[in-house]
């Protein structure tokens, strides 16, 4: 672990940057797509670009690939340590709605479209083969596209961002359609390709997966950033805990609410969940709960993404749609 993080340092023993964005806006008529967001992501690290519907995301993933022309601000793509313009054959861009051609063959589309970033037909036709082959496709490589469900079909666009291999891959929604099987054969993929130094900007509503993924996290809400951070820290920095206690059922409880900075969520017979947000430590909760009463067990643990991301989201400006315009329209492809 330790030789491949010294992969990903420069020179000067600090992480390689990969994609720059700074001050990016975008508006539709009056309304504010995106609104002069900033951030920057490490060669090999995962980011999640989280958000309500609506929140921007899609915009800005389309404005970095140059589908949409931003009207401020300026994205920055860093190849061998020298900054540039977007190169397409180095970037992998799987985008929220389909980017493949429905009536071409499955094997066509992938050979076509890795063609496109200067991949020779024939080694795309071979790896095309055995990725699909490892995502239980290889009987459909030579069906259209058209009749495959959406799940094969969503499975087949991730390819089709990889095939090439590029150094950066943008992927917007890829768990989207996909069971949890497939969901977790995606996320064992983007990890292999983490570990081989590929830099990924996720953009996903499973936060699960985003937590699991995730080395760092930048919300918006409404186009401007909200949260932004490594997942340590923004958990470390939240201020509430969650408690989860079992006891005997007959044990009196009526204290828990007396507690300062206690919510109680759930309560029945033995068991109940809490939320704590007070000025005591972790451990400090536990001797005051230990005291208090007889535990059969006891957990203090900081709440999941999901969680943080919602209660953020409602603090900081509303949760819902943006009014005026839909990420869906304009698209763009590869």
């Amino acid at each position: 672990m330790c030789q491949e993080l010294l992969g990903f340092l420069n020179q000067e023993g600090m992480m390689e940057t990969v994609l720059t964005v700074r001050n990016l806006s975008k508006s539709f008529g009056t309304k504010k797509a995106v609104d002069d967001i900033s951030f920057s992501v490490a060669r090999g690290a995962v980011m999640g670009l989280l958000g309500p519907n609506g929140a921007g995301k899609t915009t800005a993933i389309r404005m970095i690939m140059g589908i949409l022309p931003s009207d401020r601000g300026e994205v920055t793509f860093w190849f061998n340590g020298t900054p540039g313009r977007l190169d397409k054959s180095k970037v992998g861009y799987l985008p929220e709605e389909r980017g493949l051609y429905d009536d071409v063959r499955v094997i066509d589309n992938l050979v076509y479209l890795s063609g496109l970033k200067g991949k020779p037909a024939a080694c795309a036709r071979r790896e095309g083969m055995a990725w699909l082959k490892r995502l239980d496709l290889a009987d459909y490589a030579f069906q259209k596209v058209e009749k495959l469900s959406k799940g094969m079909q969503q499975k087949v666009q991730f390819i089709a961002s990889i095939l090439h291999r590029p150094q950066l891959v943008l992927l917007d929604e890829p768990f989207s359609g996909l069971d949890p099987v497939n969901q977790d054969f995606i996320k064992q993929v983007i990890r292999e390709l983490q570990a081989d130094g590929i830099t990924i900007l996720l953009s996903a509503h499973q936060m699960h997966l985003v937590e699991e993924l995730c080395d760092s996290i930048f919300l918006i809400n409404h186009g401007r950033e909200v949260l932004s951070g490594t997942l340590e820290d923004i958990k470390r920095g939240y201020k509430e805990h969650t408690v989860e206690l079992r006891f005997a059922p007959s044990q009196d409880t009526t204290f828990l609410k007396m507690i300062s900075g206690m919510r109680v969520l759930n309560e029945g017979p033995g068991v109940a969940s809490l939320r704590y947000g007070g000025t005591l430590t972790p451990s400090e909760l536990v001797q005051l709960l230990g005291n208090k009463m007889e535990l059969q067990e006891i957990t203090v643990a900081k709440p999941p993404l999901h969680e943080i991301f919602i209660k953020t989201v409602k603090e900081r400006g509303g949760y819902g749609e943006t009014e005026g315009y839909s990420e869906s329209s304009p698209m763009g492809v590869l």
